[in-house]
This record gives C-alpha cells, sequence and structure tokens, in this order.
C-alpha cells in the first residue's frame, strides 16, 4: 500500500477532500469509483486525467471500479453546462460503451489478482426499477432544498435557458450510484473531477440518510491551458484516445507542441514518471528549453500507453518528415488514408493525372494547375532563390519539368515553400 492521496498531491491533482478520506484510504485495500458517461464511442483527453486517477488508484494498493452510465447517459449531468445535453437512445449508449471498455482496459489491470479493477453500468440497476419505487425508496432521503443549493443547479436555474426536470433528478441518479456501489460492492470513495463535488456528496448524503452509512470523496482539479483556451481542444475539434477519430500523429503533436508552463503541470498529472524523474527532466529542461525534453517526455510516455510503441514511432517519423530531414522511404510506406492524415488542414490541390502525363513545368504547376503560388513570377522568383522543395528535394529551376514519374505513391506531390509551409498535390 502507499499513500494514494499523498500520490495526487505532490502531482497538483487534488482538490476536495472529505474529511477522514486519506485515513480510511491509508488503513488497507479500499474500493473506490469514478463514472464515465457514454456521451460518445471514444473517450477523449478531457477524461485522462480521471483515468490517470484510477490508475493511481490501483498502484497505490486500492480496488478501482469504472463506471459506465448506462442509464445516465440517456439523462445529461448539468454540472458545467449551460444548456441540456441531446438525450441519446439506448442503441447509442450500447455502441459508446463497447468503445469506452475496450479503451479503459487499456489503462487499467481488470486481471489484477486482489485489487483487479471492475467495470459496471448502471443500466444494471436502473433498467428494472420504475418511477414509484425511485421516488419512494431514494428521493424521500433527499430534500428538494438540499438539491436546490447545489452550484450546479443555481447556476443553471440563474441562467436564460433553466433548468429540466430531467436534469435536476441526476444528482439523485448518481448519488443512488453511490449508495448501490457502497452497498452491493464496498465501493467506500467516489472520486471524480471538482465539477462533480456536488453529485458526489449527494451519494454521502444518500449512504448516510438511508443506511446510517459512511463513504468518502476525493474531486481532482479541472484542467486548464495556461493561455485560459479549453484544455483538449484543437482547431479541428477534441482530441480522442481512439486512433481512428485522432491519429496517433496527431495525439502526439498536440503533447508535443503544449507550452513550457502546461507541461510543467501535466508531465505530473499524465504520466507514471517519479518526482525524482520529473523534477531531472524539469532542470534538463530548463538549461536548454529550445530542445522541448518535457514536451517530448511527455509526448512519448501518453502516446505509448493510449496507444502503442509502435504507434509513438510512427509519430515520431511522421514529424520528422514534416519538419525535419525524414526520408521518402517512410512516405512509401504509408497507405492513401494515413498520407490525407498526416496532411489534414494543409493545402491541397488536385492536379490531372493526364495533363502531368505530358509534362508540366514547374512554375505552371505550382502557379497554374494549383496555388501554391499566386502567380508563375512569383514561383519563379523563389524556385530560383532556393525556397522550393518537391518531394523533399529542392528545385533550382522554374522550366523544369514534372511528369507522372515523379509521384509518391503513384498519387502524390509535396511541395515545400520556405521551412515550414507544406502543400499536397493530389493527382488523379
Amino acid at each position: 500500500m502507499t499513500n494514494f492521496v499523498e500520490e495526487l498531491r505532490w502531482r497538483g491533482m487534488l482538490q476536495d477532500i472529505m474529511p477522514g478520506t486519506e485515513e480510511k484510504l491509508n488503513e488497507g485495500m479500499t474500493a473506490g469509483y469514478i463514472g464515465f458517461d457514454p456521451t460518445a464511442d471514444s473517450l477523449h483527453v478531457g477524461h485522462l486525467t480521471q483515468i490517470m486517477t484510477l490508475i493511481h488508484f490501483q498502484r497505490a494498493g486500492h480496488k478501482p471500479y469504472a463506471l459506465v452510465g448506462g442509464a445516465t447517459g440517456m439523462v445529461g449531468d448539468p454540472s458545467g453546462k449551460s444548456d441540456e445535453r441531446n438525450l441519446q437512445t439506448e442503441a447509442m449508449v450500447e455502441h459508446n460503451l463497447a468503445g469506452m471498455k475496450k479503451q479503459l482496459s487499456k489503462f487499467l489491470k481488470f486481471e489484477a489478482a486482489g485489487n483487479g479493477a471492475v467495470m459496471v453500468n448502471n443500466n444494471d440497476w436502473f433498467k428494472d426499477m420504475n418511477l414509484f419505487t425511485f421516488i419512494r425508496d431514494i428521493g424521500k432521503h433527499i430534500t428538494v432544498n438540499y438539491m436546490m443549493a447545489k452550484d450546479s443547479v443555481k447556476r443553471r436555474l440563474e441562467g436564460d435557458s433553466g433548468l429540466s426536470f430531467t436534469e435536476f433528478c441526476y444528482q439523485l441518479i448518481q448519488g443512488y450510484d453511490f449508495y448501490y456501489l457502497w452497498k452491493h460492492h464496498n465501493c467506500l470513495v467516489q472520486m471524480g473531477g471538482s465539477d462533480q463535488w456536488g453529485n458526489i456528496v449527494t451519494g454521502t448524503e444518500l449512504i448516510r440518510r438511508k443506511d446510517a452509512g459512511t463513504a468518502f470523496a476525493v474531486t481532482t482539479n479541472l484542467i486548464k491551458k495556461a493561455d485560459g483556451t479549453k484544455f483538449g481542444k484543437t482547431e479541428s475539434g477534441a482530441v480522442w484516445l481512439d486512433p481512428a477519430k485522432t491519429s496517433p500523429y496527431k495525439f502526439y503533436q498536440f503533447w508535443l507542441n503544449a507550452s513550457d508552463d502546461d507541461t510543467k503541470k501535466w508531465i505530473r498529472i499524465f504520466t507514471l514518471k517519479t518526482q525524482e524523474e520529473i523534477e531531472n527532466l524539469e532542470a534538463e529542461h530548463d538549461t536548454a528549453p529550445h530542445l522541448r525534453v518535457l514536451q517530448k517526455a511527455l509526448a512519448e510516455d501518453i502516446t505509448i500507453r493510449t496507444h502503442s510503441v509502435e504507434a509513438l514511432e510512427t509519430a515520431i517519423k511522421t514529424s520528422e518528415f514534416l519538419f525535419g530531414n525524414g526520408s521518402l522511404e517512410f512516405f512509401k510506406t504509408l497507405n492513401d488514408d494515413q498520407v490525407l492524415e498526416i496532411f489534414e488542414g494543409i493545402p491541397q490541390f488536385e492536379v490531372s493525372k493526364v495533363e502531368l502525363e505530358q509534362g508540366i513545368d514547374a512554375a505552371t504547376l505550382l502557379a497554374e494547375k494549383s496555388s501554391v503560388f499566386a502567380s508563375k513570377g512569383e514561383a519563379k522568383k523563389l524556385i530560383q532563390g532556393g525556397g522550393v522543395s518537391v518531394n523533399k528535394e529542392k528545385i533550382a529551376d522554374p522550366q523544369g519539368v514534372f511528369n507522372n514519374g515523379n509521384l509518391l505513391n503513384d498519387k502524390f506531390i509535396i511541395v515545400q515553400k520556405g521551412k515550414k509551409n507544406y502543400y499536397l498535390l493530389i493527382v488523379k
């Protein structure tokens, strides 16, 4: 056994803790849980703080439960939301649950003896419960006054959109989850983000009032970026754990491009490195920040644990290809979908294969057949100045002819203007 709360504390993750929780956990192996609502068929980096919390919980010798909200996913949690969530069908929820289960099994040890992780679905205990049973056996223990006092409820009541009865009931439903797991699985602790504190405390209160029992609570900080923008979002949207939604290369780049201030916090939260290892990396980083030692350590650690060593190697080779001296041999190993994935967000132009077969001079290809340059004059000037590369090789002659023999993977031509401006010509 190790001190789980102290682990969260030094990593800068601990937000709120109910009195007596740390002492209870230090007595011996304790079961605890975190809930995940299946709003999509993949988790995203916004879920990683809670995944890491369960990892630390299990590594400290405790038994983690991952509750997937098959029932609550069809309702919607008002915490931190300004509008009501779109409700999902049972079929949608089941589809999402399957994807989440697969991902969580990558991070938690479900087969470990003694404190192996357990996955539960709250639809299992809610599916046969009717309204009258709920309001008689659960609702009578928590007053409306108590529920109205919660910040998540007050904020929505003061806002323009109001709060539906469906969402108002959410804290009772989540509270019963805690009660059920406490009663049937001896789960004594619920964990979650700090926006869940009110819902978690409702659960401990229900346990106290209904069965005179004692339960505990721990919440972690909500992650914010130093520049004030939302964590886990990029210009193209959420950063998913599913490689089909966010490629390992883009996942790796998300962490690699973090600011120094963010990385110093995130390497504590999202890796399993020890305090000594992190402090050594910070010292190395501070002597030569341009080498981005911290960012690389963070990106490599989390990419391997989310995807694989092989995925990390491909991500690094892709980065070297685009931003370093990577060879065309790597590019030739990629299929069409992988190429388009790498160049997503980079200007792309279609060129006729029939025309290219006849041969097209460089200036015409880059200014008329595509829009890499606004004019042939501009193209000629930069080509002659040594500022243009085609397929990773500098070109010097604006009249030099390109044809189908210059195609990569029989379909692509990569154009680089200056050091960082890439363009992809797709030949059809």
